[in-house]
């Protein structure tokens, strides 16, 4: 089955919440593993999170729940050159989206890929990239 969703940080993680948002589950049981990947960035903002609190039933459910489970894609040359396009772009229409969230969005555009994601806010601004809210209904 082919790819066609990056889940962002805010859908990503919803496996290791108390209790995950009940779109979030739907819309990732009815798409299944096979068409989600996320990028190396969502990747390393969920273990930053995992050290920063320091949790080992976090880190213990995100060895059994996340990791290894979905393809992690890399920020790569096309990545780059995507990245670059679109901050020039935001900062000339004096735009400020978070360079994380520009990578993100750069990955997925790169793979032509939609963005799943709860932060609609962020990625609103991008111009040019495929969105989806999965906090909706």
């Amino acid at each position: 089955m082919v790819i066609t969703h990056l889940l962002d940080t805010s859908v990503y993680s919803q496996p290791l919440k108390p209790f995950p948002h009940p779109n979030v589950v739907s819309r990732w049981k009815a798409l299944g593993d096979e068409r989600l990947a996320i990028s190396v960035i969502v990747d390393s903002e969920v273990r930053y999170g995992l050290i920063l609190k320091g949790s080992s039933k976090l880190h213990s459910a995100y060895e059994a729940l996340l990791r290894g489970r979905l393809p992690v894609l890399p920020v790569d040359e096309a990545v780059g050159e995507v990245f670059a396009t679109l901050k020039a772009i935001q900062q000339k229409a004096g735009k400020r989206v978070p360079d994380l969230v520009l990578l993100i969005a750069a990955t997925a555009q790169a793979h032509s890929l939609i963005v799943a994601t709860l932060n609609i806010r962020h990625f609103a601004m991008i111009e040019g990239i495929q969105l989806e809210d999965w906090g909706a209904p």
